[in-house]
């Protein structure tokens, strides 16, 4: 079993997980709604990942003999003005998300709990793709500009992404 302190943080990034699975999904709502297809499948990925992200996790957790405890989730509230200022949001959540994976290793080391220290350790990996990926994404944004005929190319580019591709 996990120290309760080890335990209670990882289970809070489990649900923290889960409801990163569920903004992207409510991103992926909001990019289709504004005819952007292909940021919309891109994201629906994206939540799928997170949902990986988060089954990594329970399963860690089973596997130590901790339970996890799956908590209720507030509603993602997303309210954007453009496809940059979507991107924006999405690296400022990575960064945060970056931010706990970083305590909790920092705990698991400071607890001598190298188990989970080294579980974590592809999550850390996991994170500077993450940001790199929405820091580039934001780049072609700023690059290129943000009218609707050059979004045109970001969509389209999103619609054919392959993890590790841009």
């Amino acid at each position: 079993m996990l120290k309760e302190n080890i335990f209670v943080h990882l289970n809070e990034q489990l649900n923290l997980e889960l409801f990163s699975a569920n903004i992207y999904l409510q991103m992926s709502s909001w990019a289709h709604n504004k005819n952007y297809e292909g940021t919309g499948i891109f994201l629906k990925k994206q939540s799928l990942e997170e949902m990986n992200h988060m089954y990594k996790i329970f399963d860690y957790l089973n596997n130590t003999k901790t339970p996890p405890i799956i908590n209720s989730i507030p509603s993602p509230k997303i309210s954007c003005n453009s496809l940059y200022e979507l991107f924006k949001k999405i690296l400022k959540h990575e960064k945060y998300i970056t931010k706990k994976i970083n305590e909790i290793t920092c705990l698991s080391m400071n607890n001598q709990d190298y188990s989970t220290f080294n579980f974590l350790q592809w999550y850390i990996s996991e994170q500077r793709e993450e940001e790199n990926l929405f820091q580039k994404i934001l780049d072609k944004i700023n690059l290129i500009g943000d009218n609707e005929k050059n979004l045109f190319f970001i969509d389209k580019y999103l619609y054919s992404y392959k993890k590790n591709e841009i």
